[in-house]
């Protein structure tokens, strides 16, 4: 099994682009996923990346599994399979671990240490395994990244002060106030995921009671409820823009709402707006950042403005993530030398036993036939020894795709790597101890075993 991953984020390629391909994010892995050279998917959309983790049955399917992925992308995106090929990076093996430890732990965020992408990971792995596309492999690599993020916050300093990208735009939004005082403001929500939760959480630290939401699919009345804030309806709303200070779009809708129509609205309310387009697909137009006496915050803003982080605490945080990123590789290394190396001794003692019946059969339980077994057992021990080192070895250097190669080229056996969180389908201490270690003359046959081997 070989983990890859294709990676389109605000580092590399501007938000637009983004947004574009994100486009039917939640469906791409189930649809892909009937394609044979994809054993799995996980995809991670947020506002400023699109991101999905994939397996493939062996290094010679990753283009096949990548192309089925970029397919199911072009088709819901509109955009041609050649532009969205271009648009993501791609990575495997130890790269792809490493990347997904770092953007867990809020190393690779436009706010460095933000504190909602380590729940967006989480919900990520969730919903895949909702819809059947998690396989065992990144089930574990998914978990090892959440529970690298929270070492990464109880052991540095790391987003300690709070950042995120929503604090980061309130943030902003002060600072470009005419009245920076946020007690006495009226805002209006668009949305109801987990940004608009954070914002409205946000909002009230700063003083803000009076909170509308207002959700075109209809779920404003029961999230605004579990949160103090009023549900907006589509006739009320309107009205509520035209007395707002603050409009806040979370929701990623589209149907963005124009200039011209804002505009109109706020055509008879003298005071400022603030606009907070927190939306990867945009909430609001960008032309409505040209209207008078109207300030637009994006999230192309919000990365410029994002503060850096120390320079001790990054460092602290990214050899956290360097240390768990290689235990990750190591143990799944581990695994996969020990899943040869118990196939090769199962198929090598299968071997061993037919033979060995065959002298029983001829010898019967007789000192002679004993003598026979022993050497027998002795000699595969010792012929089983370097092939044994050598997976180890090779493992190590992460080169254990040629060793189970090798063992499918020379003896016709097929490895299944373990996968299962916890090692539930691991080789077991007992399976490995009566794979690896070969019997002693009397144990697993049917002669007695107080026989004495001659000479």
């Amino acid at each position: 099994m070989v983990v890859f991953s294709l990676t389109a984020t605000h580092a590399d390629i501007d938000l637009e682009t983004v947004a574009q391909l994100s486009t039917g994010a939640s469906t791409v892995a189930a649809s892909a996923i009937a394609s044979p050279a994809l054993e799995g998917a996980v995809v991670l959309a947020t506002c400023n990346r699109y991101e999905i983790y994939g397996e493939a049955p062996s290094a010679d399917e990753v283009d096949a599994a990548r192309s089925a992925l970029v397919s199911e992308i072009s088709a819901r995106s509109g955009l041609a399979e050649e532009t969205v090929s271009g648009a993501f990076a791609v990575a495997h093996g130890r790269d792809v671990t490493r990347h997904l430890f770092a953007v867990s732990s809020g190393l690779d965020s436009a706010v460095v240490g933000e504190r909602e992408i380590a729940g967006q990971v989480r919900r990520a792995l969730i919903s895949a395994q909702e819809h059947g596309t998690a396989s065992p492999s990144l089930v574990r690599l998914f978990q090892t990244a959440s529970k690298t993020a929270k070492e990464v916050g109880a052991q540095t300093a790391l987003g300690s002060r709070g950042l995120s990208i929503v604090s980061v735009a309130l943030d902003l939004a002060e600072d470009l106030a005419e009245e920076r005082e946020w007690a006495g403001k009226r805002a209006v929500l668009f949305g109801t995921g987990a940004y608009a939760g954070a914002t409205i959480a946000l909002l009230r630290e700063r003083g803000v009671t009076d909170v509308g939401v207002y959700s075109a699919s209809g779920r404003a009345q029961e999230f605004a409820a579990a949160r103090g804030a009023h549900p907006i309806t589509a006739r009320q709303l309107p009205g509520a823009i035209a007395e707002a200070d603050v409009l806040i779009g979370c929701s990623g809708s589209d149907n963005a709402m124009e200039a011209v129509e804002l505009a109109a609205i706020r055509e008879d309310s003298p005071q400022q707006l603030i606009v907070i387009d927190m939306a990867l697909t945009h909430d609001f137009d960008p032309a409505v950042g040209t209207l008078d006496h109207v300030e637009l915050i994006t999230l192309e803003s919000v990365r410029l403005a994002a503060p850096e982080e120390q320079a001790e605490s990054l460092a602290q945080a990214s050899a956290i993530v360097s240390a768990a990123a290689a235990d990750f590789e190591a143990e799944r290394q581990a695994r996969q030398a020990d899943a040869a190396i118990v196939a090769l001794r199962r198929h090598t003692m299968s071997v061993l036993d037919s033979e060995i019946e065959k002298v029983r059969a001829r010898h019967g339980c007789t000192a002679a036939a004993e003598e026979v077994e022993f050497a027998m057992r002795r000699m595969v021990k010792q012929l089983l020894h370097t092939p044994t080192v050598r997976a180890k070895q090779l493992a190590a250097e992460g080169r254990e795709a040629e060793y189970l190669a090798a063992l499918e080229a020379l003896y016709g056996i097929s490895v299944a790597i373990p996968g299962m969180v916890g090692g539930s389908d691991a080789p077991d201490a007992a399976s490995t101890a009566a794979a690896v270690s070969p019997a002693s003359p009397g144990e697993a046959e049917d002669c007695p075993a107080d026989h004495t081997r001659a000479g």
